[in-house]
């Protein structure tokens, strides 16, 4: 009979081993990515937009943040629009969740953000998963910001 045990994914805690799972994802999808000692910087074309997903992993205390931004700025006059954009957004879809971010800096911008906490416990083929439908999150939310916002 099998050994059962050896036949299952290791199981990852998040907060330890994120940057092995990010970085194994990377790995098997082919992606390049930028890392300094806090994160991990992976871009990704955002089919009809001609723009860049960028996707930023990182943590805080006690969770993995993606942020992520198509690296367009907005000017001041669209800053209205695009919290318009932030609440239907996250009235519909929920994931990423979508903010203006930098309001009152020089270069404020649409933002979506997905968290774990960093207690949770997954296999490789689990975080692929979610890493995965993130970045398409992503991509579905800022070519819908361009096409219903022309943001």
């Amino acid at each position: 009979m099998p050994d059962v045990e050896h036949s299952r994914p290791q199981v990852h805690l998040l907060g330890s081993d994120w940057r092995v799972l990010l970085d194994r994802w990377a790995v098997r999808h082919q992606l390049r990515t930028t890392a300094d000692t806090v994160s991990v910087t992976l871009e990704f074309d955002i089919p009809s937009t001609e723009r860049l997903l960028t996707v930023r992993f990182m943590t805080t205390s006690s969770l993995l943040v993606a942020f992520m931004t198509n690296g367009r700025t907005l000017r001041h006059d669209q800053l209205a629009t695009a919290a318009a954009a932030a609440n239907a957004w996250n009235t519909e879809q929920l994931v990423p969740m979508l903010s203006v971010w930098d309001v009152r800096g020089p270069h404020p911008c649409i933002a979506g953000t997905c968290t774990l906490p960093l207690s949770c416990r997954l296999t490789q083929p689990d975080f692929d998963a979610l890493a995965t439908r993130w970045v398409e999150h992503g991509r579905t939310l800022f070519t819908r910001c361009q096409e219903l916002f022309r943001l």
